[in-house]
């Protein structure tokens, strides 16, 4: 478990460090939802949901926010976001193209818990090369210029 963590963390993207140090400050409540074999549809392809760009990470990647997924209670934002990467990761799987998040953004405090991820191996976001769900989601920062960094700023703006 903690191998293929270290693996992941070497491929993610500079724009994904907050998932990856939340994912291992919580290393040992991680509970694999299996990596799925690529083509699989166990995750919502990208062409599925009712997305808009919400903005861009500091690496230029765009962010996608499916507005059927935004739910909102007790203060909390829970929503899907996606990203496209400009240019593609390096990972052991294969070349990563984009990625899907639900997470949990806490507007007041300005803190973000992932609750799962996805890698595509596609841009389509049809081929998963990775899957995550997080056994129990783990509040804290965003950083500056990331795709939870993006979300929060744009499901906390004041309306």
């Amino acid at each position: 478990m903690r191998s293929s963590l270290v693996g992941t963390r070497l491929a993610v993207r500079a724009s994904h460090v907050v998932i990856v140090a939340v994912a291992l400050s919580i290393a040992a409540l991680m509970v694999p939802a299996g990596s799925a074999s690529a083509g699989s549809a166990s995750a919502p392809s990208a062409s599925v949901q009712t997305s808009i760009e919400i903005g861009k990470t500091s690496t230029g990647d765009p962010v996608f926010l499916e507005t059927k997924s935004v739910k909102r209670a007790n203060g909390i934002v829970t929503a899907a976001v996606r990203a496209r990467f400009a240019k593609p990761t390096k990972a052991s799987m294969g070349d990563l193209y984009a990625s899907r998040t639900i997470a949990m953004f806490d507007c007041a405090k300005q803190l973000v818990a992932i609750k799962e991820n996805w890698y595509y191996l596609d841009q389509a976001g049809k081929k998963i090369g990775n899957h995550k769900v997080v056994g129990i989601p783990g509040y804290g920062p965003a950083f500056k210029g990331s795709v939870p960094d993006v979300a929060l700023r744009h499901l906390c703006a004041a309306k």
